[in-house]
């Protein structure tokens, strides 16, 4: 079944319901790291911790995640089927200061986001941890948590089906603490002034496809595993829906995989599925990356 049937034959979920105490509607928390200088937590090795802020603040760098924020992410959170979500978004304290506000200014508009700086040089998943843990809203409530890069994206229903997916996993989270929930159909994306060049790919336990349910007095989070491994540490479910994620590459990105991969440039009944799925205005990321821009 090609890519735009298989689109236009999903079907809704209706939603849940709860009613004990402990089965409240399900919180769900989602994190951005944007190039916060952590002590590990980064593919890429630097010998000191100013060799990683070097590295991580560099004008250029920082320049371009801008702008892969503004083009993929915020625009899929944006658009979100069920918007009762909160996106957490972690910086270094020493974040330069014209970052910050245009990062400040970028996240104005999503009331979901929540901006967190942290000293930099603290431990990766420790600082995670506690920074997710702020937003829980109490110990007996059941906490879904996923992870985006600055470059990464997801499905307009992304929360609407993850929220599906936990309560349809109600029995299966009442007997285990932590459950991953994955979601393992999606694109590999690069944003340039052309617009969207992508490519099709399906992979378990990729991060922008992956959540993790928290069960009632769990202080664990999403960041305290690695997400190709989380089969080791918990039961998954796994979803073999399609285009529930966009994973970008470029030069800045820290993790070298699929940066070979040959991409397409989306054509015009691409750019307008892309659209529909993920909420990304192609012509809006022309303008972004335009030199410039």
């Amino acid at each position: 079944m090609s890519l735009f049937a298989r689109w236009k034959n999903r079907q809704p979920e209706p939603p849940a319901t709860e009613h004990r105490a402990e089965d409240r509607p399900v919180q769900v928390i989602g994190l951005c790291r944007f190039s916060y200088p952590a002590a590990g937590g980064f593919q890429i090795n630097h010998s000191s911790a100013e060799e990683r802020a070097r590295f991580l603040y560099d004008p250029a760098r920082l320049e371009a995640r801008l702008r892969s924020f503004e083009a993929l992410t915020l625009p899929c959170l944006r658009a979100q089927s069920d918007p009762d979500f909160s996106f957490l978004v972690v910086i270094g304290s020493d974040l330069p200061g014209w970052a910050r506000a245009r990062l400040e200014a970028l996240l104005a508009d999503l009331p979901q986001a929540v901006l967190q700086a942290h000293p930099p040089g603290g431990a990766h998943r420790q600082v995670m941890q506690a920074a997710i843990n702020s937003l829980r809203l109490g110990p007996v409530r059941r906490c879904l948590q996923f992870r985006l890069d600055d470059d990464d994206a997801v499905n307009c229903r992304f929360v609407e089906r993850l929220r599906a997916a936990a309560q349809d996993a109600r029995p299966l989270a009442a007997r285990h603490r932590l459950l991953a929930i994955d979601f393992n159909h999606g694109h590999v994306v690069r944003p340039g002034p052309e617009g969207l060049h992508s490519a099709p790919v399906k992979r378990a336990y990729w991060a922008p496809g992956l959540a993790v349910l928290a069960g009632p007095w769990v202080r664990l989070t999403v960041m305290n595993f690695n997400h190709a491994r989380l089969w080791h540490s918990m039961p998954t479910l796994t979803f073999p829906e399609p285009d529930m994620f966009l994973r970008g590459i470029s030069e800045t990105s820290d993790s070298a995989f699929h940066r070979n991969t040959p991409l397409t440039l989306l054509d015009e009944a691409g750019e307008a599925y892309f659209r529909a799925a993920f909420g990304i205005c192609a012509e809006r990321v022309r303008q972004i990356h335009a030199p410039g821009g």
